[in-house]
């Protein structure tokens, strides 16, 4: 098992196979995740501000999956369970595909091919978004933890997307987190705060 980027996700027919490019692989948002859990996980001293710096070198893959070790220690497990409930999945659509009375046989056998060409990738994304989420997880569990109240990063995508799924992971909690996220100009700097209104 390993993490890559494969690409955003697929749409795949008998005609053929494309892809929405509004639904990228969350391989993207990973390297962020790691970069807030690593920012915010220290001592914390009552009313001090800590900054980071964002601008530090993206991790590679290796050193992106030693650091979810330490935050998600069942990151093995939740890949090998992954890939196996994405290989059912791909197996059910096969058999969909091969059962569908709609489509014709030429369509059925490429509709099938097309499932299959595609099964590495399938995989490597479903990888990836469990891979994501328990990281997601772990930081709205430091937020909670350390009592942190808010986050601040740099009005990217990127941060964005990262700190609305922490917004989310809080929402879902067996005692739900409010949350606010707000974006606001700094020095010339546009920025996203996220807000931790009740802990």
């Amino acid at each position: 098992m390993e993490l890559k980027y494969v690409g955003p996700k697929p749409i795949i027919s008998h005609t053929g196979i494309e892809f929405d490019n509004n639904k990228d692989d969350k391989y993207a948002y990973i390297n962020i995740a790691v970069q807030l859990l690593k920012a915010l996980n220290h001592d914390y001293f009552e009313n001090k501000t800590y900054t980071y710096q964002a601008n530090t070198s993206r991790l590679s893959n290796d050193e992106m999956l030693i650091e979810l070790r330490k935050f998600c220690p069942n990151i093995d497990f939740l890949m090998q369970k992954s890939n196996h409930d994405i290989e059912d999945e791909v197996q059910h659509q096969i058999k969909r595909a091969e059962q569908n009375k709609v489509l014709n046989q030429e369509e059925r056998t490429t509709l099938k091919n097309n499932i299959e060409m595609m099964h590495d990738y399938l995989v490597q994304r479903s990888i990836n978004k469990s891979v994501y989420y328990c990281v997601v997880d772990a930081l709205a569990e430091l937020l909670k933890k350390d009592h942190i109240d808010y986050v601040i990063a740099p009005m990217f995508q990127k941060f964005a997307h990262v700190l609305h799924s922490v917004q989310g992971s809080l929402k879902t909690r067996k005692f739900p987190i409010d949350t606010q996220l707000e974006i606001y100009q700094k020095d010339g700097k546009l920025l996203v705060k996220l807000k931790v209104l009740n802990q």
